[in-house]
């Protein structure tokens, strides 16, 4: 009685199959990914300089229960929210001198405030990718500044969106 063995410099290899239904396999990004709708957090404060409010809730979405800490939450809006108690005062007194002087430099002496208010921006979004990098992009989280319609006017505002990263189905292979 004599048994075959597999050659075993053969056993580890791998072969492409040459069949039609090959052509049909579906690439991964058009695979449908369950992704709930972003949380907005809307600007609570009571002065807003182009769009911009001075602080933001610190109130705890029901939606990121279980995705987040509470304390977590409520330290990465404080940290926004003391961005914003650092700058936004300097923005509104520029805001105040340029409206005073609007009608003798025809509008120049507000882009002091439209600069301060575009580098308290910047900032904040540094803010929010460092916040990211640091611990939201590890549960699934992105939070970003994005401006928004107003849901009572035509104006716009800035409001914070916590996005959820859709996840990846880990069961396909490379």
């Amino acid at each position: 009685m004599s048994v075959l063995l597999p050659n075993m410099a053969d056993f580890d290899t791998i072969y492409e199959l040459e069949d039609e239904e090959d052509e049909h396999v579906v690439s991964e990004e058009h695979l449908p990914r369950y992704c709930p709708e972003p949380v907005v957090m809307r600007g609570a404060g009571h002065i807003t300089v182009f769009g911009l409010s001075n602080r933001f809730d610190t109130e705890f979405p029901s939606v990121l229960t279980g995705k987040v800490a509470p304390e977590e939450f409520k330290t990465s809006i404080s940290r926004v929210n003391a961005c914003l108690k650092k700058n936004l005062p300097v923005n509104v007194k520029w805001l105040l001198c340029g409206c005073l002087c609007c009608c003798c430099t025809v509008g120049c002496s507000l882009w002091p405030v439209i600069c301060l208010n575009k580098r308290t921006r910047r900032s904040i979004q540094k803010l929010l990718e460092w916040e990211n990098n640091r611990l939201y992009h590890k549960l699934g989280l992105h939070w970003k500044l994005s401006k928004r319609k107003c849901e009572s006017s035509n104006m716009m505002e800035y409001v914070i969106l916590i996005e959820f990263l859709p996840k990846y189905p880990i069961f396909r292979p490379d």
